[in-house]
């Protein structure tokens, strides 16, 4: 085998080895941050249900669109859209927040 071969190979696995240990930790930065979303739509089934699946007489999140559940809690937030608690509640959270908890709910099952 060629010097140029093996510099080649060499180089090709040092690579695939870097490649891993960098997506290793973005991995783990999104399943962490998949656990917060949940756990901050989680704060949301006291009144809307467990994942968004409402019972009678209350809105049901899942299978809400994300960009109406958006659009609803940036109403809330500003006080555009009047209500009892939410806009209090829609006050605590950040524009990225509010739309990684409306993402979850859109991707949860009616």
């Amino acid at each position: 085998m060629k010097k140029n071969q093996i510099n080649v190979q060499l180089a090709s696995a040092a690579l695939t080895v870097l490649m891993a240990w960098v997506a290793a930790p973005g991995n783990a930065f999104a399943q962490g941050e998949a656990l917060q979303t949940r756990s901050m739509a989680a704060s949301c089934s006291n009144c809307h249900g467990t994942n968004g699946a409402a019972v009678a007489g209350m809105v049901a999140l899942a299978g809400y669109n994300k960009a109406d559940l958006v659009k609803n809690m940036a109403d809330f937030k500003s006080g555009a859209r009047p209500a009892t608690i939410m806009h209090q509640l829609a006050k605590g959270y950040s524009e990225g927040q509010i739309d990684a908890i409306a993402g979850y709910f859109a991707a949860q099952k009616k």
